[in-house]
């Protein structure tokens, strides 16, 4: 309960980061072929999966709040799918990096590094034991460069492979290198935030607050909704909160028993 890394001792802790090492490489391929707003909430239906396997396997209790918590996941996540938007194309390193350059980006960038500096040096030895946002907020503001990343790095290996000379670009070593750099920063805080308070609490609120990085990066960086109609975009924002509705659901009250008694007597 210290925030310490006692964890990186434990082969089950290294187990558990290979298979999760596994999903994110399925992950990485799905970033190269559609935009982040559409792939990141649909991170929800692991947690979906998450739970089911856990009351099959393990024995948990998954009561009425928890299914209807899947459902509302599910539902979210189809509806999202058929109002997602489509990014402006980027099909090269060189536009990629016309994309760095803009202002508004930059600008988004300063802003994300700064308040990260300053929770982790300034709010983190003050509120870092008391506040989960602390923690769960670095998170979730590096872990949104860290998808510009992937997106940039999956762009040069597609060029890689049909033959261009993308290893003598700096640009494919740098989204490389800062890659490395911003996973390494969300373990590190992301494992504080959980040794420190319940996963039932970090799990949501992390959900909820590293989409919402991810969305508006994407939408400053690839102009994702630039060219949607108002349709898509109250069916997309409604998607969203159908699943931050159900991650909700699911895990605040899933030690909560629930027994027909509780129903009101004319149900």
């Amino acid at each position: 309960g210290q925030g310490g890394h006692a964890y990186l001792q434990e082969w089950l802790w290294w187990a558990g980061l290979l298979c999760m090492g596994v999903g994110e490489a399925a992950n990485f391929a799905a970033y190269v072929f559609a935009p982040a707003t559409l792939v990141t909430p649909l991170g929800a239906l692991s947690v979906l999966v998450s739970a089911v396997l856990s009351s099959t396997f393990l024995n948990e209790q998954l009561n009425v709040h928890g299914k209807i918590g899947c459902i509302l996941s599910i539902l979210g996540s189809t509806v999202m799918v058929i109002h997602a938007p489509q990014e402006e194309e980027v099909s090269s390193l060189e536009s990629m990096a016309e994309k760095l350059k803009n202002p508004g980006f930059i600008v988004f960038a300063v802003c994300v590094l700064v308040s990260s500096l300053l929770l982790i040096f300034v709010a983190g030895p003050r509120y870092g034991q008391r506040n989960v946002l602390v923690y769960v907020l670095v998170c979730s503001a590096i872990g949104s460069l860290s998808v510009s990343c992937v997106k940039g790095l999956g762009i040069a290996l597609k060029e890689l492979f049909s033959g261009k000379p993308v290893l003598k670009e700096p640009l494919g070593w740098v989204l490389l290198v800062c890659l490395v750099i911003c996973i390494s920063v969300q373990i590190n805080y992301l494992n504080k935030a959980l040794d420190i308070f319940n996963t039932s609490v970090v799990t949501p609120i992390y959900y909820v607050l590293f989409t919402t990085a991810v969305m508006m990066c994407s939408a400053i960086l690839f102009k994702e909704w630039q060219h949607m109609v108002l349709d898509n975009i109250i069916g997309t924002i409604s998607g969203f909160l159908t699943i931050v509705s159900g991650i909700f659901l699911l895990h605040t009250f899933r030690d909560m028993p629930f027994t027909p008694n509780l129903l009101p007597l004319f149900l």
